[in-house]
């Protein structure tokens, strides 16, 4: 049975980022992430994760639109 929650330091090795980016999605509320053990380590639902890859695809599939957009609307103008 895979493991329900992983460490940061995988999250980080997923997403191809530093374990100081990761930690920094948690704190902002962008990832969620719970505290276990005696030390207090943070661990990541994998679902969770997958929720926040998820986020992330439809926010730069918006970026991405409005974007094409802007552009289109200011060659529409300068074609004017």
């Amino acid at each position: 049975m895979p493991p329900r929650f992983i460490p940061l330091s995988d999250v980080a090795e997923s997403l191809s980022i530093s374990a100081s980016q990761a930690y920094a999605l948690v704190r902002s509320g962008e990832l969620r992430a719970i505290k276990v053990g005696g030390r207090g380590q943070w661990r990541v639902e994998i679902s969770e994760l997958e929720d926040y890859i998820q986020r992330s695809y439809a926010e730069t599939r918006t970026l991405l639109e409005q974007e094409r957009a802007a552009e289109s609307s200011a060659g529409e103008r300068t074609s004017r």
